[in-house]
């Protein structure tokens, strides 16, 4: 719903019979408190069953600037609010301590808290306009990769499947970015696959979180192949609708998405 308010999230998703929502953690004050975040599960009657950790380069001063604790935090939060997945990027290149450690950290949640902690997979950003508070950084990537390389400010890499993590979360508009080959993707994350954001792009430079159908990613053949193999994760309509205008124009996109997703995820009839 960004840039509109936590609780708009919960309106349009009571309103349109979603099952739950993924609650992304990010500066609104309401998305970062569990009691608050409770209130709203209560009053609309709508749960969260996943919880986005604040990765993001505009989250990264969110429950402080260390980003270890930060992760440990949207797990315990997660916890608070009944979500029982938590969905977390891998580590920036400039964050070494925690990508050092970041592996066992994610170990070390899953068995401690029993909550699943799926790692996604990004998508490199081309030099010349990448952007970050860490200035080093930049200068760095630029100098590397020269004016327009596309280049990788992950650690390891946007590929998550490059470390043996447990659990993976499949974004299709983070695949069209890179490149990426998302059916093929799916398979190596194999029983790993925990959760998926079903979007679509184009292979634009930009995350493009499109509605699922207007791109070119394979959302269709995904969504069939989870709901022949009877995936027991979560799928979340992750999309951009920051160009619409109005409300009703915002809950149509919604509508179609969840009705697209429906339609493709329900499970092959048995023969008698």
């Amino acid at each position: 719903m960004y840039p509109q308010t936590t609780e708009s999230a919960f309106q349009y998703a009571s309103q349109l019979g979603f099952d739950g929502l993924e609650l992304m953690v990010w500066a609104e004050a309401a998305s970062q408190d569990p009691y608050a975040v409770s209130e709203l599960i209560d009053r609309y009657q709508v749960p969260v069953l996943a919880l986005h950790a604040p990765c993001l380069l505009i989250s990264q001063r969110v429950w402080g600037s260390d980003p270890i604790p930060r992760l440990d935090r949207a797990v315990q939060v997660a916890r608070q609010v009944g979500a029982t997945t938590v969905v977390v990027h891998p580590p920036f290149r400039w964050q070494r301590a925690y990508a050092r450690g970041f592996a066992a950290q994610v170990d070390r949640l899953e068995d401690t808290h029993g909550v699943v902690v799926a790692v996604e997979n990004m998508y490199p950003f081309r030099a010349d306009r990448f952007m970050s508070n860490k200035e080093g950084s930049i200068q760095r990537l630029r100098k590397r990769g020269g004016a327009g390389a596309a280049v990788s400010a992950f650690a390891p890499g946007h590929d998550p499947t490059a470390v043996d993590h447990r659990h993976f979360t499949l974004d299709l508009s983070h695949t069209a970015t890179a490149g990426m080959d998302a059916l093929e993707l799916a398979e190596r994350m194999g029983d790993g696959l925990a959760h998926v954001h079903l979007a679509d792009g184009r292979g634009a430079y930009t995350d493009e979180h499109l509605p699922p159908g207007a791109g070119d990613q394979p959302c269709v053949e995904l969504c069939r192949r989870l709901a022949a193999r009877r995936f027991a994760g979560q799928v979340v309509l992750e999309i951009n609708t920051q160009t619409v205008r109005t409300r009703d124009e915002r809950a149509a996109v919604l509508a179609d998405s969840l009705a697209f997703a429906r339609t493709h995820l329900a499970r092959p009839q048995r023969a008698d």
